[in-house]
C-alpha cells in the first residue's frame, strides 16, 4: 500500500462502486460485494487490493499477480490468473486513474495550516542539526544527527532523513527517505508529482501518484533538478550515485549504485538503470527501459531501446559507439566529396 506517513486512503470499496467509479464492466461472476482496501502494481498487490493492465511488457506480471482485482483491456482477460476479479475496460490506465483518485482524493497536496512554526510541533530533529531561518519542516518529518537544512528550504511531512545530510536553500523535498550522508544543491526538487496522465480525446485525466523517492547513503544531487516521486512503485536512487544539475528523472525509474548522471539528461518513466552507469550530459532516456550494469551512454545521445550490459553508446538512436563514429566518419567524407 502507499505509505501512510504520506498518503490517507479512503475506502474500502466493494467491486462494484469501484466499476461504477471507473465506468467499467465487471467480468465474468465476479462477487460484486468483495471489499478492496488500497490500488498497488501488479507485483505488489494482494488479494484486498486493485490493480492494472495497460502495457503488454507486464503481461506476464498479470499472470502472477495476487492482486484481488484488476482492470484490464477484455483482451486479455483470458490471461487473469484464477480467483481475480477483473474490470474490464478498453482504457485500463484511464479507469485505473480514476480507481486511485477515489482511493486518494487528496494525493499531492500538502497541508501546512496557516501559523505553522517554522518546525512542526510532531517534527523529530535529532542531535547537532542545523536549520536556517526561512526552512520549513513538516508535521512527523524526522531528521537525523548532524543535518543541515539551507534558508527557504521544505521538508515535507513524514520525510525522512538520515545523518550528516545537507541540503542546501531553495530545495523542496516531500514524499521521500533519504540515506545517510546525502547532499542536495540549491533549488532541487524531489518528490514531486510524476508526469501521469491518461490521454483523452476530450479531456486528459490525471493519474494519482502514490509513490515515494528512495535515496540511498552517499548520493549526491545537483542544483535544480527534479526527482519525481513513482506513480505507485517508488523511484529510487542508488547509494552512491552523483546526479549533477539539471537532471531530471522521472516517475518510477531504478537508479542503480555509484552511478554518474551528467548535466540535462532526461530519463522517462519506469526505466531500469544498473550500477556503475556513466549518462552523459544531455541524454535522452525513453520509459520502460532496462540499462545494464557499467554501460557507458555518451552525451546528446537518444536511447530508445535496451542498453547491454558493459556496452557503450552513442547518437541518436544510440549505437553501439564505434559505429556510431564509424557512421559519421563516412559522413564527413560524402560531404567533403560533395564539396569537391
Amino acid at each position: 500500500m502507499a505509505d501512510p506517513r504520506f498518503y490517507s486512503a479512503k475506502g474500502p470499496f466493494s467491486l462494484q462502486e469501484l466499476a461504477e467509479t471507473a465506468g467499467v464492466d465487471i467480468g465474468g461472476s465476479a462477487d460484486q460485494d468483495a471489499r478492496f482496501t488500497d490500488v498497488q502494481p501488479l507485483d505488489a498487490a494482494g488479494p484486498d487490493h486493485v490493480s492494472f493492465l495497460d502495457n503488454k511488457r507486464y503481461v506476464e506480471q498479470f499472470t502472477q499477480s495476487r492482486a484481488g482485482a484488476c482492470l484490464v483491456h477484455p483482451d486479455h482477460a483470458e490471461k487473469a490468473p484464477d480467483g481475480m476479479a477483473l474490470l474490464l475496460s478498453d482504457e485500463p490506465y484511464r479507469a485505473y486513474a480514476r480507481v486511485a483518485a477515489a482511493f486518494y482524493p487528496n494525493a499531492g497536496v500538502l497541508t501546512l495550516p496557516a501559523g505553522t512554526p517554522v518546525i512542526d510541533d510532531t517534527a523529530t530533529i535529532d542531535e547537532g542539526c542545523y536549520i536556517a531561518p526561512g526552512a520549513v519542516i513538516g508535521a512527523n518529518a524526522e531528521i537525523g544527527p548532524g543535518c543541515r537544512i539551507g534558508p527557504n528550504s521544505m521538508i515535507g511531512p513524514g520525510v525522512v532523513m538520515g545523518r550528516d545530510c545537507v541540503i542546501g536553500p531553495n530545495v523542496s523535498i516531500a514524499y521521500s527517505l533519504l540515506g545517510e550522508r546525502v547532499t542536495v544543491l540549491a533549488g532541487a526538487q524531489i518528490g514531486q508529482d510524476g508526469f501521469g496522465f491518461s490521454p483523452g480525446k476530450k479531456k486528459h485525466l490525471k493519474v494519482t501518484q502514490l509513490g515515494r523517492v528512495i535515496i540511498g547513503d552517499d548520493v549526491d544531487i545537483g542544483a535544480n533538478t527534479t526527482i519525481d516521486r513513482g506513480s505507485g512503485p517508488d523511484t529510487v536512487i542508488g547509494a552512491g550515485t552523483k546526479i549533477d544539475n539539471l537532471v531530471q528523472i522521472a516517475h518510477n525509474v531504478k537508479l542503480g549504485r555509484n552511478c554518474f548522471v551528467v548535466s540535462q539528461v532526461g530519463i522517462s518513466g519506469s526505466t531500469e538503470i544498473g550500477d556503475f552507469v556513466v549518462l552523459g550530459g544531455q541524454a535522452g532516456l525513453a520509459g520502460h527501459l532496462v540499462i545494464g550494469n557499467g554501460a557507458r551512454i555518451g552525451a546528446k545521445s537518444g536511447v530508445m531501446g535496451n542498453i547491454e550490459t558493459g556496452a557503450t553508446v552513442g547518437g541518436f538512436p544510440a549505437r553501439p559507439l564505434k559505429e556510431w563514429l564509424r557512421g559519421i566518419a563516412v559522413l564527413r567524407r560524402l560531404a567533403l566529396k560533395k564539396v569537391k
